[in-house]
C-alpha cells in the first residue's frame, strides 16, 4: 500500500525532530496558511501555527526584497522560552519548527534545510 503525501511529510518531520532533539514541534504549511502535515504537541493549535507561519514567511520575503537583502532563506523569532523558525519548502509550502531555549541553531538550521529539500520533493 502506498503512503499518502501527508504521511510521508509527517514521517520526515518526525525524523527531523529525532535528529535535532531541541526541536519540540514542527509543521508543514501551505503558503495560504493551511496545515499540510504536523508533528505538534496536543496543546498547540494547528490552525494558529499554520496561519502565523504563512504570514511570517510572506512578510519576511517582502522585507528581504524591499530592503535589497536578496532571496529569503529563513525567518526566526527568539522569545524568552525558545525559538520559532520558518523556512520555505519550494514555492508552495513553509516548514515551521519550535525549538527550545538554548538550542544550537546552526544544527537546527542545517537539519531544517535538509528536511525542506526532501519535503519540497514530496509537496511537488
Amino acid at each position: 500500500m502506498t503512503r499518502s503525501r501527508k504521511d510521508l511529510m509527517v514521517d520526515r518531520l518526525r525524523e527531523m525532530q529525532a535528529a535535532s532533539p531541541e526541536i519540540e514541534a514542527s509543521a508543514v504549511v501551505s503558503v495560504d496558511g493551511l496545515i499540510m502535515a504536523s508533528a505538534l504537541p496536543a496543546e498547540v493549535e494547528e490552525d494558529r501555527v499554520s496561519a502565523m507561519s504563512a504570514a511570517m514567511l510572506s512578510l519576511g520575503e517582502r522585507i528581504a526584497a524591499e530592503l535589497g537583502r536578496g532571496a529569503l532563506e529563513q525567518v526566526y523569532i527568539r522569545g524568552d522560552s525558545g525559538y520559532v523558525l520558518v523556512t520555505a519548502v519550494g514555492q508552495e509550502a513553509v516548514l515551521t519548527a519550535l525549538a527550545r531555549e538554548g538550542a544550537k541553531l546552526g544544527l537546527i538550521f542545517l537539519e531544517m534545510r535538509r528536511a525542506a529539500e526532501h519535503l519540497a520533493r514530496i509537496v511537488g
